[in-house]
Parts: structure tokens; C-alpha cells; sequence
């Protein structure tokens, strides 16, 4: 069930897909997403720019924390850039569910580079929305 959630779930998600996301893995409270790093994703230093990186962070956490089943968004996130990815670079992001009460979440995401070296930190607070808009093979259309 957890499976066929997050892929309807990427079904509706455009932004993952015109970026070449893919969804790795999924499980209850974890999510692991790749993208690689294309020369229209960096900045005028020749890095991959913070939004991508905060992006795929992101992305991620987004699939851990809908993976219980509710519809669940961010409430608040923030991220710590360690190293500089480039372009070619296939970037790994996995989220982990830290605590789940109530409406509420808290999600820890690393995102490491090819070399498996951190890139990235993210952490996201998550809130439970009342509803489900998007039953599992709904398209949203």
C-alpha cells in the first residue's frame, strides 16, 4: 500500500518528473529519491544551485511523511549545504521519519553525492491535512 501511494503520488508530480527525480524506495516514514545534476541546474559559480538541492530534499521528505496515508505538507523546513554538487553528479536524498504525533511530523534528510559524502542536511516539519484530495489512483485531473 505504501508503494502503490507514493506512485500515485509521483504520478501528480511534475515537478519530479520534468527534473528527472526518481522515486528509489519508499516505506513507511522513509523515502529515498535521486536526481542528477544538469548544467541548467547551477549558479554562476558552476555548482548545483541550493534550490535543487533543497528541492530533491524536499521531494523526499514529502514522500516519507505521505506515506502513512493522510495528506500531509510542509509547515516548516530548513537546510544546511555541506559540500558543492556539479553538474553530472547524482545526488541521493533519504528521508527518515524522527517523530510522528498527532497532525504533526519531524523528518530528517541527508543528501549525498556520488561519493557518498553528505551535501546536504534538511529538516522538515510536516502537518496532516483533514481529507484525502488524492485517494491512491486518482490522478487529481
Amino acid at each position: 500500500m505504501v508503494r502503490a501511494r507514493a506512485e500515485a503520488m509521483y504520478a501528480r508530480d511534475l515537478t519530479c518528473q520534468t527534473l528527472g527525480i526518481t522515486l528509489d524506495d519508499v516505506a513507511a516514514g522513509r523515502a529515498v529519491l535521486g536526481m542528477r545534476v544538469s548544467g541548467n541546474m547551477v549558479n554562476g559559480h558552476g555548482i548545483a544551485h541550493g534550490g535543487y538541492v533543497f528541492l530533491l530534499a524536499d521531494a523526499a521528505f514529502a514522500y516519507a511523511c505521505n506515506s502513512h496515508g493522510p495528506v500531509t505538507v510542509a509547515q516548516a523546513a530548513q537546510v544546511t549545504f555541506l559540500r558543492p554538487a556539479r553538474v553530472g553528479d547524482l545526488l541521493t536524498a533519504e528521508a527518515v521519519e524522527r517523530a510522528r504525533l498527532g497532525r504533526g511530523g519531524l523528518y530528517d534528510v541527508t543528501v549525498t553525492g556520488p561519493d557518498g559524502e553528505v551535501v546536504a542536511e534538511f529538516r522538515g516539519q510536516s502537518v496532516s491535512l483533514a481529507g484525502n484530495p488524492f485517494p491512491v489512483g486518482d490522478t487529481g485531473a
